[in-house]
């Protein structure tokens, strides 16, 4: 009883982020003046932290072809998420991932029928779990795969890359803590909990230079971060018109504008605070 009274709450509370991110989406992505050079201009934010949702839509709509299939591994309870506005504005199908199994109750609750074929599944992704993600996905190709798992992120799209999986549009988060050029992520670790590895919560993730040497090395094109340090956008130019991608003028990095508002400084300095820490040059 006690537990579906949780749940009930829980779900009220739910619905209504749901109407306020859909109402706050709408509103945003109106009120955008699209410069298709500028992908500053393409940001908006309905559902995702940032402005991954107005990207997503602005590259979605240059795709050559599309499946409306997506993956995102760390959906976290799937409304704050860079999928919620795809499934439940655009109806997309897809599989939703998340390591936590009550997020992933609540994802399943609230999500899974706003689009036809949305699955929530519960699992802690590491580089043995990974191999059940090709055969649960319909496509080889969803049209966006999103990756934030903050930890092992490297790892992890290295092994969707080379076990089959061809994304058209990849979602990578990098951490601005390593600055712009330094190619270098953390040691694998199994069970890496970032919130856990350090007090500081620095330590993690994947620099912007490595994850642009990795999706370099398999063929694809970096596009931008978006303005609040936090995602990167890569495509598959072989379903993207070649002009619209050459005329894009891409920012390269940007800080992560929540960390620097909590250390009141910039990368380099924020990287001193964790330099004892193991990293591996990629």
């Amino acid at each position: 009883m006690i537990r579906r009274l949780v749940n009930f709450a829980y779900d009220l509370r739910d619905r209504q982020r749901i109407i306020i991110a859909l109402s706050k989406g709408a509103a945003m992505m109106q009120a955008r003046n699209i410069n298709l050079t500028q992908p500053a201009t393409w940001e908006f934010s309905g559902f995702s932290q940032n402005g991954e949702d107005g990207v997503l839509d602005v590259l979605r709509g240059q795709l050559r072809n599309s499946n409306r299939y997506l993956i995102e591994i760390g959906a976290y309870d799937g409304i704050e998420n860079n999928s919620a506005w795809l499934v439940v504005a655009e109806k997309y199908s897809g599989i939703l991932i998340d390591g936590d199994p009550a997020r992933s109750a609540r994802a399943r609750r609230m999500i899974e029928g706003h689009g036809i074929g949305v699955e929530c599944k519960n699992m802690f992704v590491t580089l043995e779990s990974v191999k059940q993600l090709l055969p649960m996905s319909i496509y080889r190709d969803p049209d966006v795969f999103s990756l934030d798992i903050d930890g092992n992120d490297y790892y992890i799209a290295q092994a969707i890359l080379s076990g089959g999986m061809r994304p058209k549009i990849f979602v990578v988060e990098y951490n601005s803590v390593y600055g712009p050029e330094q190619s270098t992520t953390i040691e694998y670790q199994e069970n890496f909990v970032s919130t856990k590895a350090h007090p500081t919560q620095l330590y993690y993730g994947v620099s912007i230079a490595a994850w642009r040497k990795l999706f370099g090395s398999h063929g694809y094109r970096f596009v931008t971060v978006e303005r609040n340090g936090v995602n990167a956008f890569f495509v598959d130019p072989d379903v993207f018109d070649a002009d619209f991608l050459n005329a894009i003028q891409s920012l390269g990095f940007a800080e992560n504008m929540s960390q620097y508002t909590r250390f009141r400084m910039p990368s380099d300095k924020q990287f001193a605070l964790i330099a004892d820490q193991k990293y591996v040059a990629v």
